[in-house]
């Protein structure tokens, strides 16, 4: 390790780069020493997220104290031999970390402590995303793919935005994916089935507790045919337990393992690149915390989550036309303001 931070990326791995037939792809991962990253990682050098023929350069950005963990975390990804992988760019150094990157996972926040309020949190990590937008404005690709998963990671992604004015808007995200495989998998263990016979749940609004986790124009594959989810489970369990079990999946993780959900959220991270970058199949959508532009009369200028198609362009589009009942209003309503203030406290915080 060198004076200014930054982790000597291997020669062996330069070897192999005549060899592949693809443009490397510049992939920036923050937080790469912590526990997400750890997992995440893997499958982006192995393909699983960019495709099995995509080569990459890793980014990897933490702060200075980590740097002697991520040296640790750059051995084993050179230890893995995996032949997608170009090069390494370790550092503490924001210039370094997003110089022409084309993708970007957000992960490294400060975590929620014990007896911490979620506006606490919004304040200690509201100046990392300032922070980090300014860089991705100076130093990113302006075709930048941007997911926040740090939280809060919808004003997260809100403010990181505003600070990379450079960027479109459509280009930043926040994770809602890890909620929506959470929804999937209830339903499917309680139908017997697998989570990919399960389609088009959505998760309305914040990746928080007043998310709305919404079945109602989900499908489910059931020994070949396919029926709307609504007809083969109970309505009271779609509108009872079904919403605090997913909202609170998270807490009951950590209660459980006394760790956060890391590998579920690593693999939720991997899963929304992977349809952002290759789009999704006709017919299907998926939940993604994108700039608002009012759709369903929730706030506009706000990240908001919404069912999603993408195309093969890596262009989203709200999908439309959806029925909204009158029990899910309510529930956008309270998301919805939730956001409002979530924005108002961190534009405060960033003005100040």
């Amino acid at each position: 390790m060198n004076k200014d931070c930054d982790l000597a990326s291997s020669p062996f791995l330069h070897d192999r780069e005549p060899r592949l037939k693809m443009e490397p792809l510049r992939v920036l991962v923050t937080g790469a020493a912590g526990q997400i990253a750890y997992s995440l990682l893997y499958s982006i050098a192995k393909g699983d997220v960019f495709g099995p023929d995509q080569p990459i350069i890793l980014h990897l950005l933490d702060i200075q104290p980590m740097m002697g963990v991520l040296e640790g975390v750059v051995m084993e990804l050179i230890d893995c031999a995996f032949p997608l992988l170009v090069d390494i760019i370790a550092t503490a150094d924001e210039a370094k970390a997003f110089e022409n990157i084309e993708s970007a996972f957000l992960v490294g926040a400060m975590p929620r402590r014990e007896g911490m309020e979620r506006k606490d949190l919004l304040a200690a990590n509201v100046k990392i995303f300032k922070s980090q937008g300014m860089a991705l404005d100076k130093h990113a690709k302006k075709t930048v793919k941007v997911l926040v998963v740090g939280n809060p990671a919808n004003t997260n992604a809100f403010i990181c935005s505003k600070y990379a004015p450079s960027i479109p808007k459509e280009n930043f995200s926040a994770m809602t994916r890890l909620d929506q495989n959470r929804a999937q998998a209830q339903i499917a263990s309680r139908l017997k089935v697998s989570p990919n016979d399960v389609s088009n749940v959505i998760i309305w609004g914040n990746h928080s507790s007043t998310q709305f986790p919404d079945a109602s124009h989900a499908e489910v594959n059931v020994k070949g045919n396919k029926t709307k989810v609504t007809d083969v489970v109970e309505e009271s369990y779609l509108k009872g337990d079904f919403i605090p079990v997913v909202q609170k999946r998270g807490a009951a993780v950590i209660a459980a393992r006394k760790l956060s959900s890391a590998m579920s959220a690593a693999k939720a991270a991997g899963d929304h690149m992977r349809d952002w970058w290759h789009g999704t199949p006709k017919g299907k959508f998926v939940s993604m915390a994108v700039y608002s532009d009012g759709s369903y009369d929730v706030p506009a200028d706000v990240m908001f989550s919404f069912p999603v198609e993408i195309g093969t362009d890596r262009s989203w589009k709200i999908v439309q036309g959806l029925s909204i009942s009158d029990f899910a209003r309510e529930k956008l309503t309270l998301t919805g303001e939730e956001l409002i203030a979530e924005k108002t406290d961190a534009l405060s915080v960033c003005e100040n």
